[in-house]
């Protein structure tokens, strides 16, 4: 198998273990994965990859300390500020999955402009999961399914898997082939359950901000290997 994954989700975990490895503060751990995500960003892109979704922050993650999650939305809004003439130039197309719009103002305005600015590209789709949580997206997803077979729109017979889909977050997107989780944990963690049912995983023990875009490589390289058969033989 030598074809490269159209869609890679990745699961950033490992930034705290990061931070206390190395003797420093959690929010430096974030800011160090947060560099860690402009570079597979770059390396995706160069390499032809069409969709790069990353979870950024879970609706479980506002349990963490007010000055933790304030300090996280903080790095999000510095690195849009940096990155986003960058990510324009190069053609990338930011999307936002979740309800980003219950995020501090500045940080919305921050993903708005980001969304707004890089629209009509059409290299990379760059997927940021933010107070995203795929069982709410899912529950979202079957209210709009109901009002629309209310409202005469839609009748339960027309009701398939592909037109469920596009109710989701990620509606007109194609399921990850790949799902990447860093720091060794080895579970999904609420994220893209519907739209990874049939995707390959592949778990290492790199914490966040210590993977590379050679890692990133190996894990492609791993995906290669395996023999996607999607329940035939």
């Amino acid at each position: 198998m030598s074809i490269l994954p159209r869609h890679i989700a990745i699961v950033m975990d490992g930034n705290g273990r990061w931070a206390e490895k190395h003797g420093k503060r959690r929010l430096q751990g974030h800011d160090a994965g947060m560099k860690a995500m402009k570079e597979i960003v770059k390396r995706s892109s160069a390499l032809g990859v069409g969709y790069l979704t990353v979870y950024a922050f879970s609706t479980e993650n506002w349990k963490r300390s007010a000055i933790e999650v304030s300090g996280i939305f903080k790095l999000l809004v510095r690195y849009v500020d940096q990155e986003l003439q960058e990510l324009n130039d190069n053609n990338v197309v930011v999307n936002i999955l979740g309800s980003y719009r219950s995020l501090p103002a500045d940080a919305v305005a921050a993903l708005e402009r980001a969304l707004a600015t890089t629209a009509r590209n059409t290299g990379l789709h760059f997927n940021i999961a933010l107070n995203y949580g795929s069982r709410p997206e899912i529950c979202e997803a079957v209210r709009s399914v109901a009002v629309a077979v209310k409202d005469g729109r839609l009748s339960p017979e027309e009701i398939t898997e592909e037109i469920f889909s596009g109710f989701l977050d990620t509606g007109g997107m194609p399921d990850p082939d790949l799902v990447i989780r860093t720091s060794g944990e080895k579970r999904l963690s609420n994220f893209l359950l519907w739209q990874s049912a049939y995707s390959e995983f592949v778990f290492t023990d790199v914490l966040w901000p210590d993977f590379s875009p050679e890692e990133l490589e190996r894990c492609i390289e791993e995906f290669r290997q395996r023999n996607r058969r999607f329940g035939g033989r």
